[in-house]
């Protein structure tokens, strides 16, 4: 399984951006897929996964409210991040990652074997 990131760029604080996460391969066996990032300096931090044998999404404290996935409940080989209202601290590359199992600590990035090649997102004041 391979997963492909898109959606990065340079965008201005305050904006809205939308990244996408495609898994080649086989996927039917995916029960979570979400996003990771790693500011500049910085150890990775969870974002937020859907998990399709909970049905539901779980996401950081830290990006509640302006971040939001998107899981194909149907397929499960994409899944997408929009982030509006971003802030400069934003700033980093955005990693999506899959897993075959659930697991409770779906924040660790340990519990992830399968990482896309990540997608930077810079933001500018």
């Amino acid at each position: 399984v391979q997963l492909q990131a898109s959606g990065g760029g340079l965008v201005q604080a305050g904006d809205s951006v939308r990244l996408s996460c495609a898994a080649s391969g086989v996927t039917s066996n995916h029960d979570i897929m979400g996003w990771f990032r790693q500011a500049p300096g910085k150890e990775r931090e969870f974002v937020g996964i859907f998990s399709w044998s909970r049905n539901r999404y779980y996401y950081s404290d830290s990006v509640k409210g302006r971040f939001t996935i998107h899981g194909d409940r149907a397929k499960k080989n994409t899944i997408d991040l929009q982030i509006n209202s971003l802030k400069l601290e934003d700033t980093a590359v955005y990693y999506c990652v899959a897993r075959l199992g659930h697991t409770v600590a779906y924040y660790d990035p340990r519990q992830y074997a399968r990482w896309g090649q990540g997608t930077l997102v810079t933001v500018s004041s």
